[in-house]
């Protein structure tokens, strides 16, 4: 017995080696992330043992621009009622996205920020949620058809300031763009749990629009120097979530599926693999590239990235574009969590 003790003992003092004092050490599990987002205009139900958050898309901001209206909560519900059975699940509002305005002006008025920030407080207690994700695309931007202000980026910061003494401990986080002209990181920062980075949509064919790496057909950015400028500009590794597109991005000649798991069925164009970029692309006829997008070998290989990088995890866009056995979805949690 005294031995046994004496074992207790020193696997107590190995655990809490390393943590402060007080500090309960987390597991992998709770240290990395998957996100996935869901959305309010599809019906079917995701898998919740291959992610630990789930984004429901959307909510908006009001049209009196103090409080938040949400697309199908009857659908937000059934997405929250998973937790009953995976209560490790955390399940998270976003708010926003493109073409998704009355951001810069309720972010500009205190009244009317205050008001929203309390109404995520709301939000969270009446749906039984675990914290909110601001989709604003983008502070000081009007490409999506929303108004904007040279004020938003400060603007920005006071939002997420004010959401965060709102709603306490709940979870905060923001989806990002992988240029970093929008925001004042080093400022937004202590409000924050993670960054969701839209590391997709960067360019159009014939360039990749998610590449990992440049190549010659990588056009604007690629994933890894998306985030080196967000390291650069005050995001800690712990704080940087990599994203990654379950879907294609076509050129306007391209006459196939785009979900990744339709665009499987498809044998219309000649699969090609760039061994630079770590993506692969779809050509037509003339090698003209029609498609870019996903497999599981470029999944695989962003996961990959993200471990020896060491960030906080891997985010998609989005849980419905994937195939019936969620293929993409269960590569990066097997990668993630190997």
């Amino acid at each position: 017995m005294k031995h046994l003790l004496l074992l207790l003992l020193a696997g107590t003092w190995l655990v809490s080696c390393g943590t402060k004092q007080g500090q309960v050490s987390e597991s992998p599990i709770q240290q990395k992330v998957v996100v996935g987002y869901i959305t309010s205009w599809s019906d079917r139900i995701p898998d919740p043992e291959i992610v630990t958050h789930l984004n429901y898309a959307f909510g908006h901001v009001s049209e009196n621009y103090d409080s938040i209206r949400i697309d199908n909560t009857e659908r937000l519900r059934a997405i929250v009622a998973l937790k009953d059975n995976h209560p490790q699940l955390k399940v998270m509002l976003s708010i926003g996205g493109w073409g998704s305005g009355r951001f810069s002006e309720m972010a500009s008025d205190e009244r009317n920020r205050l008001s929203f920030a309390q109404t995520c407080r709301k939000v969270i207690d009446n749906y039984g949620l675990d914290g909110i994700d601001i989709d604003w695309e983008y502070p000081t931007c009007s490409d999506a058809g929303i108004s904007s202000s040279v004020d938003d980026t400060d603007n920005f910061t006071l939002l997420m300031r004010d959401i965060r003494q709102a709603i306490g401990q709940r979870l905060l986080t923001f989806a990002d763009y992988a240029d970093t002209s929008y925001v004042d990181y080093r400022s937004v920062m202590p409000y924050i749990d993670f960054i969701n980075l839209m590391t997709y949509d960067m360019a159009d064919p014939p360039y990749h629009h998610s590449a990992l790496y440049r190549s010659e057909i990588t056009s604007k950015l690629c994933s890894s120097e998306a985030i080196d400028r967000h390291i650069e500009a005050g995001v800690p590794l712990s704080k940087l979530v990599m994203g990654m597109p379950f879907y294609g991005r076509p050129s306007k000649d391209y006459k196939g599926n785009r979900p990744y798991g339709k665009m499987i069925h498809d044998n219309l164009y000649e699969e090609r693999w760039d061994s630079i970029a770590q993506v692969p692309y779809l050509v037509d006829e003339s090698g003209k590239m029609v498609l870019a997008y996903e497999n599981v070998l470029s999944i695989r290989l962003k996961c990959e990235y993200i471990i020896e990088k060491g960030l906080r995890g891997a985010m998609y866009w989005d849980c419905d574009n994937d195939d019936d056995s969620f293929t993409l979805g269960r590569t990066v949690w097997a990668t993630l969590f190997k």
